[in-house]
């Protein structure tokens, strides 16, 4: 049941990233030239992702335990650090000249588009890459 549920909410999800022009880089782009040719309709896709999660995370909250997992994995770090606002800034700048985010790049893939293609594999190399970082740091410092 758990993997029916994952699979169709991850189709709901594609279908929406369709939809609402999540997976065309240059609607994304458009949306983040603010002084050029700047298209707000993403602002609207946002708005409604906001005003559905906020009741979803209301309810979550009245739960004591999720319906396919032992416990929320809710992340309790507040503080911003370094490593936050470092990550946020490159996840910026890629999703700015890319026109993709990870979750729209994943569902572009079903188009065989070289170019999607190619950011999502460089996508994944970065990750790893980035990945690989934070492992050695922490050795270091132990």
């Amino acid at each position: 049941m758990r993997n029916l549920v994952t699979i169709f909410t991850g189709l709901i999800f594609g279908i929406g990233l369709i939809m609402s022009g999540m997976t065309n880089p240059a609607k994304v782009q458009n949306f983040l030239d603010l002084f050029g040719s700047w298209d707000p309709s993403l602002a609207l896709v946002m708005g409604g992702a906001i005003l559905i999660t906020m009741p979803g995370f209301w309810l979550a909250k009245k739960r004591q335990t999720p319906f396919f997992e032992d416990s929320f994995l809710i992340p309790k770090k507040i503080n911003l650090d370094f490593n936050l606002l470092t990550g946020s800034a490159i996840f910026g700048i890629g999703w700015g000249l890319g026109g993709f985010c990870p979750g729209p790049a994943a569902v572009s893939i079903s188009t065989g588009s070289t170019g999607t293609l190619l950011f999502v594999i460089t996508m994944l190399i970065g990750m790893v890459l980035a990945k690989l970082l934070i492992l050695r740091l922490q050795k270091s410092n132990i």
